[in-house]
């Protein structure tokens, strides 16, 4: 059987974490034809890989692309580092399913005021991004927010049982239409009064449709070793995979963050030691990010925008609100030199200074000044990011070391040009750049093919795909080919909407979408719904 393409004398790395070897992939229809020796035929376009690294495309475990795929499905930041599966729908936020859009908005990240959303069930939303055609592949999980959101609206209390019968059913419908699992975000306003009993039926549901369940874990001070317990006890109960996400927050929650990380990673070994299926995964930034509106409780963001606007102005709401202990004060740990604005269009003299130092310029307390940011910014008042400097490199690296690690992103895909060229999303073109970088070539911690592994079957693992992430016969020909000495991150703290360097070539079900590091327009991703 001939190929429809031929990579040709690259060396191999299947992402099986086995030694890398040197040899020919033929692809044909979509899927890996064969590996090994393969002579060149007149007809079938070769990609000349001497020297280059060729691996399976890489997996982004975490991802918040429900939104920017929607927008502009070129993933430009995601292609340009071979990725070629993202999963969607982490955290407690996500696009689907939507009961209130207006409500909605508030719990996807990337939102752009304005847009219509035109879809409410997960089946729908996922209709949507196939008939965007993106670029690459795509994976959603259900999150617990948008159940919230679409069955008690903004609320600050547990679920009353019928709610949580209601938000059941939803869970159940979306797994059904083809989600992969269930996320909770326990630290966003819309699920900090989620009861760990209620997010155990919750995942009971998600269980009985063979997904897994990724959280984002409660963020409380002092208690870092609960927020792991508190995770790995739902999945005990609820009797199914486990993935914690980004585990590093746990750094913030104790005197000693390394610590912290030390005694989360010795839970997860313990609970893998008592035969339970628990991973976790890593974000590469060094800070930590989020929409500075997660400062606000739930019930500030009802109503209209004059309606937000005036509870804003009030005395005496800012006086009950800076009562509030949010994701935003946490991340600060009681010193808002850690907090920093990331970029505000209403005012930029603003962007990139601390909530410290804003708060000294305009002669009001810390509390006042986010207010007042976030009352300049009413018209799209989930825009305003911040970064909080919270992690040191030293301390986390011992998470990345744990062969358990998988690495994410943590971001939104976004492109340098079109529809999403002003949005920035720290993370989006550096992860996996980074990662490579840092892990492989300059600390030599991990070895290629370990760290590939992390970016290709172990996540695969966890999606229970067994034709993606490796290279093999017979498997969906999603490769990264890429130079090992060159690939890197170019993005910076302050500038980071640059696109890596030294990825050479990616392949999408057979296409080749990026050719000599520039896009070629394919767009064959696929919208994967689990069996």
């Amino acid at each position: 059987m001939q190929a429809d393409l031929l990579i040709h004398d690259g060396t191999v790395i299947d992402g099986t974490a086995a030694p890398p070897f040197r040899a020919d992939v033929a692809i044909k229809d979509g899927r890996i034809l064969d590996i090994g020796t393969i002579e060149k035929r007149d007809g079938v376009p070769c990609l000349e890989t001497q020297g280059l690294f060729v691996a399976p495309g890489f997996i982004d475990i975490h991802s918040h692309s429900d939104f920017t795929m929607i927008v502009d499905p070129r993933a430009m930041s995601s292609i340009t580092q071979g990725v070629t599966l993202e999963v969607i729908g982490n955290c407690g936020h996500g696009c689907a399913p939507i009961g209130d859009p207006g409500l909605a908005k508030m719990n996807i990240y990337g939102y752009q005021a304005g847009y219509e959303i035109g879809w409410r069930t997960m089946a729908e939303y996922l209709e949507s991004l196939e008939t965007g055609k993106p670029a690459i592949n795509v994976a959603s999980l259900v999150p617990n927010g948008n159940l919230r959101l679409a069955v008690a609206g903004l609320v600050d209390r547990p679920s009353t049982p019928d709610e949580l019968k209601q938000m059941k059913t939803l869970l159940a419908q979306s797994m059904e239409e083809g989600a992969f699992g269930f996320s909770t975000g326990l630290e966003y306003g819309p699920e900090r009064d989620c009861t760990e009993a209620e997010i155990v039926e919750l995942c009971r549901v998600a269980s009985d449709a063979e997904g897994f369940y990724a959280t984002h874990t409660r963020n409380r001070d002092g208690e870092a070793q609960e927020a792991i317990a508190e995770a790995i006890r739902t999945g005990a109960a609820s009797n199914l995979p486990l993935q914690i996400s980004h585990i590093s927050v746990v750094a913030r929650l104790a005197e000693d963050g390394r610590r912290a990380i030390e005694d989360a990673l010795r839970q997860v070994d313990e609970a893998q030691d008592s035969g339970l299926d628990v991973g976790f995964d890593m974000h590469t930034r060094l800070f930590g990010t989020t929409n500075l509106s997660a400062a606000l409780p739930p019930w500030v963001l009802e109503g209209d925008k004059a309606s937000i606007a005036a509870r804003l102005r009030s005395a005496a709401t800012r006086r009950e609100l800076k009562t509030y202990h949010s994701i935003i004060t946490a991340l600060a740990r009681g010193d808002w030199n850690n907090i920093v604005l990331f970029d505000s269009k209403a005012h930029p003299e603003f962007s990139r200074r601390s909530i410290a130092e804003i708060s000294e310029l305009t002669g009001v307390a810390p509390f006042d000044a986010i207010y007042n940011l976030l009352l300049a910014e009413i018209d799209d008042l989930h825009s305003l990011m911040i970064l909080a400097f919270t992690y040191r490199e030293e301390d986390i690296r011992i998470a990345f070391e744990h062969p358990s690690c998988m690495v994410g992103s943590d971001a939104t895909a976004l492109a340098i040009d079109g529809p999403l060229a002003g949005t920035s999303f720290h993370g989006a073109y550096t992860w996996v750049s980074w990662f490579y970088r840092h892990f492989v070539r300059n600390k030599k911690t991990l070895s290629p093919q370990e760290a590939i592994r992390r970016l290709t079957s172990l996540p695969a693992s966890r999606l229970g795909l067994t034709d993606r992430g490796v290279l093999r016969k017979g498997a969906w020909a999603d490769v990264a080919i890429f130079d090992p000495v060159t690939f890197a991150d170019q993005g910076t703290t302050f500038e980071p909407n640059q696109t890596a360097i030294g990825m050479h070539h990616v392949i999408v079900n057979g296409k080749v979408t990026l050719k000599d590091g520039e896009l070629t327009g394919e767009r064959r991703g696929q919208v994967l719904r689990r069996a």
